[in-house]
């Protein structure tokens, strides 16, 4: 197979032979507005894309967002790959979303790419193109916002601070940790041209994780920007990675480095916490107690209290999984005590550092990633006293509710009640579970009500962590974990966003 670069000088060398002898009047593209020599061409100051993407990010870019579905899905009509689509959305929001004052808000245009991917990816063919047009109609509502706010491009690198790729690596540790932007911003763009893709997130693992800003999202983003980078092809890297860079190192006030912010104290209590650890390895049997007692220690303690309950735990001889278990479960409580933003992003949270957990290749780093996690979701708890009543509940003393109904009937039973009354979705969900009910059942209705009414980036970012969490629970946890998570999805009585109707018209 050609190299890219010399497959394109291949083609360019056929159509102007062809073209000589007049063979590249190809009738079915004669009714296509042609593409100038212009369109192609990096604008002046802006950051310069691959050239495959470039015309159809400034098609993003450019296109009002009232007509914007229906261009993209013209150019779908005559072939416009998935995966182009895709690239384009998340190389759009890059370049022209700043993830300040924090890395939410507005920027979810950007962090809720890999979810969309995700609903996508598990819809039947006929629902696929859904989500991703959805979040291209919001694309054009976060970039709108952002020029009220300013108007933030990404700007050029700066080409004459870019490391020498044998010292890229120590650069951006160095930076990274002395909180300096632009040295970041260089060192990263070095990285990203000389360094392979698996090394570049392994350090990308531990810095979406160490403080806790933006409850969450940097973790978040970590894991997206890799998830959608494995996907649309790491020719397109600099920019993700450049604003995956500018994000984590969000901060207020003074630089972090030289402060002592609740932020960061979690992650600096961990070197000592690993000492004390006898093994970092991944053994250890499965135990349902440990779990349970873990869940008391996050329902109560202290953040430094809970990671060291897990080190105390593993030492004992408990695995990994059972703490993950209690992790996962214990964000999933914190929406019985309180539904909404900050328990939702406890769960979205966990999801992403447990992946990045499974996908580091270094034991050091998956054990802090562990304890970060403990740690955060007291902070989490904490976090959700500010905003109204945090009620008293515990995931494993929820018990079943309402008739034991299975298969496609239980489960739009489950989805019903999500819209009418989610304590009772919540009851029905472990009846269902506990008279036999298929799982798989289920998660598929969840992810039809999402896609189809989903209207806002949570709702695309926490069903997806949701319905890739479940698998990864022990079978004992799975339905306690899905239980309390009715508590934020959608439901099947909720009306079809306003994208959905104008997708499928659209598409034809």
């Amino acid at each position: 197979m050609l190299a890219p670069a010399n497959r394109r000088d291949f083609l360019r060398r056929v159509a102007a032979a062809g073209a000589a002898v007049g063979l590249c009047d190809l009738s079915p593209l004669a009714g296509l507005p042609p593409v100038s020599a212009a369109e192609l061409q990096p604008l002046p100051g802006v950051v310069p894309l691959h050239p495959d993407i470039e015309p159809l990010v400034r098609l993003l870019e450019d296109t009002p967002r009232e007509r914007l579905l229906e261009e993209v899905a013209a150019r779908v009509r005559g072939g416009l790959a998935y995966r182009d689509v895709l690239a384009a959305l998340l190389l759009a929001g890059v370049r022209n979303v700043q993830p300040r004052p924090s890395v939410g808000f507005k920027f979810h245009a950007v962090l809720v790419v890999p979810s969309v991917h995700l609903a996508a990816t598990a819809s039947p063919e006929t629902e696929r193109w859904l989500p991703l047009f959805w979040a291209l109609d919001y694309f054009k509502d976060s970039q709108a916002r952002d020029v009220r706010e300013g108007n933030w491009t990404m700007p050029l690198v700066d080409e004459a601070a870019v490391p020498n790729p044998d010292k890229a690596v120590a650069a951006f540790r160095a930076a990274m940790d002395n909180w300096d932007e632009s040295a970041a911003d260089a060192a990263v763009a070095g990285l990203a041209r000389t360094t392979p893709a698996k090394e570049v997130f392994e350090l990308f693992y531990r810095y979406g994780a160490r403080d806790f800003r933006s409850i969450g999202h940097k973790a978040i983003y970590v894991a997206g920007a890799e998830r959608t980078l494995d996907v649309i092809g790491w020719q397109h890297a600099e920019p993700v990675l450049r604003s995956l860079a500018y994000a984590l190192l969000m901060h207020e006030g003074d630089n972090p480095g030289q402060r002592d912010a609740e932020a960061d104290r979690p992650w600096r209590q961990h070197p000592a916490l690993l000492q004390r650890l006898a093994a970092k390895g991944d053994g250890g049997k499965l135990d349902g107690g440990a779990t349970r007692e873990l869940l008391a220690v996050l329902r109560r303690e202290s953040y430094s209290a809970s990671a060291a309950q897990v080190v105390a735990l593993l030492n004992r001889g408990v695995a990994a999984q059972s703490v993950w278990d209690a992790l996962f479960c214990g964000a999933g409580e914190l929406l019985l005590r309180q539904p909404g933003i900050v328990a939702l992003h406890a769960v979205t949270t966990t999801n992403a550092i447990h992946y990045a957990c499974q996908a580091s290749g270094d034991r050091e780093t998956r054990a802090l990633l562990l304890l970060q996690n403990a740690a955060f979701l007291p902070l989490f708890r904490e976090a959700m006293r500010g905003r109204g009543q945090v009620r008293e509940a515990s995931v494993d003393a929820l018990e079943p509710a309402g008739s034991a109904v299975t298969g496609a009937e239980g489960a739009a039973d489950v989805l019903a009640a999500v819209t009418r009354n989610r304590q009772e979705a919540v009851g029905k969900t472990l009846a269902y579970f506990e008279a036999g009910g298929d799982a798989e059942t289920l998660l598929n209705a969840a992810r039809h009500a999402m896609v189809r009414a989903g209207d806002n980036a949570h709702a695309f970012k926490f069903g997806a962590a949701v319905l890739e969490d479940f698998a990864a629970l022990s079978p004992a946890w799975r339905g306690r974990f899905l239980a309390a998570c009715m508590m934020q999805l959608n439901g099947s009585g909720e009306r079809d966003s306003s994208t959905v109707g104008r997708t499928r018209a659209a598409l034809g």
